[in-house]
């Protein structure tokens, strides 16, 4: 029996639903189903314009797939952004340095202007990012690599996170040298962000709404970043297959290729209209020479080079990974990493700032530089030493370099002795940061270390059996700068963002050359990566990473971790199959062919089951599960003898959500890809 309250509230229910059938009758006899819900302002112009955008998309899509659209949209989105992050950059430097420009005179003043304002802006974005979105900070790499591992991580990929990195990136690049910092980790998580969404937008337009390769526009954001930052997009593709991806599929590059081709032209074309440049060329271009840009001897001195950003790199990443422990392991740090995030960037960004002041010890590192001036003066083709002894004309770079008195040298030792440390400490800054581009400028100050030693060598006559000209020191600098950038990173992806940034292809085999015996050198050991060592410090499950940080990991038998399923034998009644489907939640459940012999002959769906079931119920007569149901083959089965690391590369490659276990046919366990997020989510708590 109903009450009355249930009566008059299925009586006005049935009214609303036939009012709702009625209004669709009426809507179905409309030229456009756009036109319903007729209390909307403006309805017809409404329709009129969705009209036209469904004719736009049939035509677009008639010439290719709407995801490349959405590519193009993403390299141009992303080079805008850069360009709007250089430009709010260039103006806020500009600032900082007319201030203290003015205060010319009294040192006191400028003391406060040179080191107050980078501390204050940089502790606004520590503040900043940890209020709003605190995965806002630090480069943003690592969990982009976790994310294309096939690992959900939605907090950064949220509008928020972008908004507030942003920001906050404008801000540490707006506190120039004196931190040190790039934005090529942070940018390429940007565009992962904006890929995200474009990803989502083109999923809603599509027609048939296919499903599309899990990560597959966030793999073309990798490449994009990078390409948006320096206008190299074929050294943006190679990055985002070393750093980003442990299997990169063929299927991506034309997407990659094509999308940073599209962020690195448009941002080459808005500095043009921007007014930086009158066509198109090179970030950084320089003017070496092409009859003779280097002697065949100076190939040896290319490999002593690498050889030594090498050694240099193992230094650093053992002073980073050591920092990085330090800073957990320290209460005291800690504690304000946790709580005083503001506090502490602006307390250890004033203590740089007070190193570099002009007046006391930046004038033997050219403080007054900022990371692109210091970029551009390193890769300078004219020797420095020959220019000191001539007063009467001497060149700019070196105006800055030997402002002090000192010798070239002695500046640059100093250089390279003092930002070492000095960046280490600032890689713990809880803000956005890159470090890709402090240490290609670490790495071109090493080489035109050696540049204009060997320059001078070759000017004096010391160099028996061969006259030499001239040597270009900023050739060792841009080989410095791919080398060093290269053996820190693990990869040779600097070598063509170096080449692409200058121009200078004639230094192609020097700088490949350097480039490797810098890795040969920074790999051996098995030592970890910069981007591997912040993945492990960050507990990440990042396969790649934590393979060098438990190296047992690879030969962990597949045996000792595979989970033991719900099975069902070929023979099953309904009972049996109604009781494995409350039991398990797997996609698929294994057959055997009996539960005594255990031999593995396929599986079955569960959505088969289900219908299986519906079907034993309705039409009564009992079936066995071979005759009401497909018993699909498994395509692949590993040995438990496999490792970890095999199953985990068969999951990645295939794409496939379960791996069964057999040992001699019988059926041991299975592996699934939420298990094996378990299994490295566990041994990366560990670590």
């Amino acid at each position: 029996m109903k009450t009355p309250d249930e009566s008059r509230r299925s009586e006005a229910d049935g009214e609303n639903n036939n009012w709702e059938q009625e209004n669709r009758s009426d809507t179905s006899h409309n030229k456009s189903p756009l036109l319903s819900d007729p209390w909307k302002p403006c309805r017809r112009h409404r329709a009129a314009v969705k009209e036209l955008l469904l004719k736009l998309r049939c035509c677009l899509g008639t010439v290719c797939g709407i995801e490349w659209y959405g590519y193009a949209a993403l390299g141009i989105l992303t080079a805008i952004l850069s360009f709007l992050m250089d430009l709010s950059v260039a103006k806020l430097l500009r600032a900082h340095q007319w201030l203290y420009t003015m205060l010319e005179g009294n040192v006191l003043l400028q003391f406060f202007c040179w080191t107050l304002y980078p501390a204050c802006i940089c502790a606004i974005a520590s503040s900043f990012s940890h209020n709003i979105c605190p995965f806002s900070t630090g480069s943003g790499i690592p969990e982009v690599r976790t994310m294309l591992a096939g690992f959900e991580m939605p907090h950064y990929l949220s509008l928020t996170n972008l908004f507030s990195k942003f920001l906050g990136l404008i801000c540490t690049l707006a506190a120039g040298s004196t931190v040190f910092l790039g934005k090529v980790g942070p940018f390429v998580h940007l565009s992962t962000m904006v890929g995200g969404y474009l990803s989502n937008l083109c999923t809603l337009i599509q027609r048939d709404k296919k499903e599309k390769a899990a990560g597959e526009m966030l793999v073309v954001s990798a490449g994009v970043g990078v390409a948006s930052c320096f206008g190299a997009p074929i050294g943006g593709v190679l990055f985002s297959v070393e750093v980003m991806s442990s299997h990169f599929a063929l299927r991506h590059y034309c997407p990659c290729f094509f999308s940073a081709a599209c962020g690195a032209l448009t941002f080459r074309l808005l500095a043009v209209w921007g007014g930086d440049g009158e066509t198109l060329q090179a970030l950084f271009r320089t003017n070496f020479p092409d009859a003779l840009p280097f002697y065949p001897l100076e190939i040896l001195l290319f490999a002593f080079l690498g050889l030594l950003c090498g050694a240099v790199s193992c230094c650093y990443l053992f002073c980073h990974r050591w920092i990085l422990r330090f800073t957990k392991t320290n209460p005291v740090f800690a504690k304000m990493l946790t709580t005083e995030k503001g506090l502490y960037s602006g307390m250890v960004v004033f203590f740089l700032a007070s190193l570099t002041f002009p007046h006391f010890a930046g004038q033997y590192m050219a403080s007054k530089y900022t990371m692109k001036e210091l970029l551009t003066s390193f890769l300078d083709s004219r020797q420095w030493t020959s220019q000191s002894h001539n007063t009467s004309e001497q060149l700019e770079p070196l105006l800055e370099w030997s402002s002090s008195g000192t010798s070239v040298y002695f500046s640059l030792v100093f250089f390279l002795l003092m930002k070492m440390w000095m960046l280490v400490l600032a890689c713990t800054l809880p803000l956005p940061a890159g470090y890709f581009m402090p240490v290609f400028i670490y790495g071109a100050a090493i080489g035109r270390l050696i540049g204009e030693g060997a320059a001078y060598l070759s000017s004096t006559g010391v160099t028996p059996g061969q006259q030499w000209a001239s040597v270009n020191p900023g050739g060792y600098a841009l080989a410095g700068a791919a080398a060093f950038s290269g053996a820190v990173t693990h990869t040779l992806s600097p070598v063509l963002v170096a080449i692409e940034l200058t121009g200078q292809f004639t230094h192609a085999v020097p700088i490949l050359l350097a480039t490797l015996m810098a890795n040969a050198l920074s790999r051996s050991g098995h030592r970890p990566s910069f981007y591997d060592a912040l993945s492990i410090s960050k507990r990440l499950p990042h396969l790649p990473s934590l393979k060098k940080a438990s190296p047992q990991l690879p030969s962990t038998p597949v045996g000792q971790v595979a989970v033991k399923s719900v099975l069902l034998q070929k023979a099953a009644g309904p009972v049996e199959a109604e009781q494995a489907v409350r039991t398990s939640t797997e996609m698929q459940i294994p057959v055997v062919d009996s539960y005594e012999s255990q031999i593995l002959l396929g599986f079955v769906l569960r959505s088969e089951l289900l219908t299986f079931l519906r079907r034993w119920k309705t039409e009564s007569p009992e079936k066995h599960l071979d005759e009401g149901c497909c018993i699909h083959q498994t395509s692949i089965v590993i040995s438990p003898h496999n490792t970890v690391q095999e199953a985990h590369s068969m999951l990645s490659l295939l794409g496939s959500q379960t791996l069964f276990v057999a040992d001699e046919g019988k059926l041991v366990g299975l592996i699934t890809w939420p298990e094996m997020k378990r299994i490295l989510e566990d041994l990366a708590k560990e670590i």
